[in-house]
């Protein structure tokens, strides 16, 4: 049986990973932009994202922001996003709005 597997922005497949430790993130998400207080490790390539609620994500630097435009993240799904390559930059914050009520994004980074 075929396994989709997580791509980086290269569109390489990246094998299945494990969490790492004392990497885990918490974002209080309301209808104001939030972003993970402290960076993600210049070393990780990939993160899942869980959201208990809808919310807005964009992803970037220190001072990234989001707003209701950005791109829309469903509640109750579990998902890994490729931050980073070897070819590009790496993203080290993902910024979160409320796309209707208050909730909570659990980021948990990947190596």
């Amino acid at each position: 049986m075929p396994t989709l597997l997580p791509r980086d922005t290269n569109n390489v497949p990246l094998p299945a990973m494990r969490m790492k430790s004392d990497c885990a993130h918490l974002i209080n998400v309301t209808s104001s932009s939030a972003r993970n207080a402290s960076a993600f490790d210049p070393k990780t390539r990939v993160i899942s994202l869980y959201a208990t609620g809808p919310v807005h994500l964009r992803f970037g630097s220190s001072s990234v922001t989001a707003a209701t435009t950005d791109h829309y993240f469903p509640e109750g799904l579990y998902y890994d996003v490729a931050i980073g390559g070897d070819d590009i930059g790496q993203y080290s914050h993902v910024a979160v709005i409320a796309a209707s009520y208050d909730c909570k994004l659990y980021i948990s980074e990947k190596q």
